[in-house]
């Protein structure tokens, strides 16, 4: 039996995928994780080098095994050797066919906010992969922009940096204090407004509550 949210989120989907089409997205609404991800894999020919960027809706899915499992080339950052490999992977990343990422939050008219510490997985939505599947659960549309935009920082950001262990006042507290810390998680935010070109980036949907 599905929840209260559940119900409320198969009625918000499709007005979702809506707004965000009027933005020139591309974007599907699944009730349950398992279609979202068969349509992630549709999305993605065989010969496309795939990468992704830190989230915890994309681990929960284990989209980065089953893309291994597939045969798909990968770029990951977490088999580097080094602090410098890291990078170096994360660069090329920017030039992969394929990135996939999570999204800190998105608005009700169809705008996507997302912050980022050093700025990889905002740089590799806004350009640079021929195609970015974000991948979000319903838990993160809020609805106007500026509560989205709260949103992300005052509720992933504090909460992912409880997971990462970054040196921040957040940490102490599990509240934003628009720090300047050296290890500030909120060094770069970003509104996605538009796509452009259109249908470069792909928004699915699922009815649940995932990531932070």
């Amino acid at each position: 039996m599905k929840t209260p949210n559940e119900l409320r989120y198969d009625k918000l989907g499709p007005l979702l995928v809506k707004a965000l089409e009027s933005r020139h997205f591309n974007a599907w609404y699944f009730s349950e994780s398992s279609d979202a991800v068969e349509k992630v894999f549709s999305l993605i020919p065989k010969t496309d080098t795939i990468s992704w960027g830190g989230s915890l809706t994309l681990t929960s899915l284990n989209l980065k095994e089953l893309a291994e499992e597939k045969g798909y080339k990968l770029i990951d950052r977490e088999k580097a050797g080094s602090p410098e490999e890291r990078v170096d992977l994360m660069r090329q990343a920017l030039l992969c066919d394929t990135f996939l990422t999570g999204t800190n939050a998105i608005s009700e008219d169809g705008q996507l906010v997302n912050i980022d510490a050093i700025g990889n997985r905002v740089a590799a939505m806004t350009f640079g992969p021929k195609q970015v599947i974000v991948v979000s659960g319903m838990n993160k549309v809020r609805q106007t922009l500026d509560i989205a935009l709260a949103r992300a920082r005052t509720i992933a950001a504090p909460a992912n940096v409880q997971r990462l262990n970054y040196k921040t006042p957040c940490l102490e507290t599990g509240s934003c204090s628009d720090c300047k810390s050296p290890e500030s998680i909120c060094s770069y935010i970003v509104t996605t407004r538009l796509c452009r070109p259109a249908g470069r980036i792909k928004v699915i949907l699922i009815g649940k509550d995932l990531g932070l």
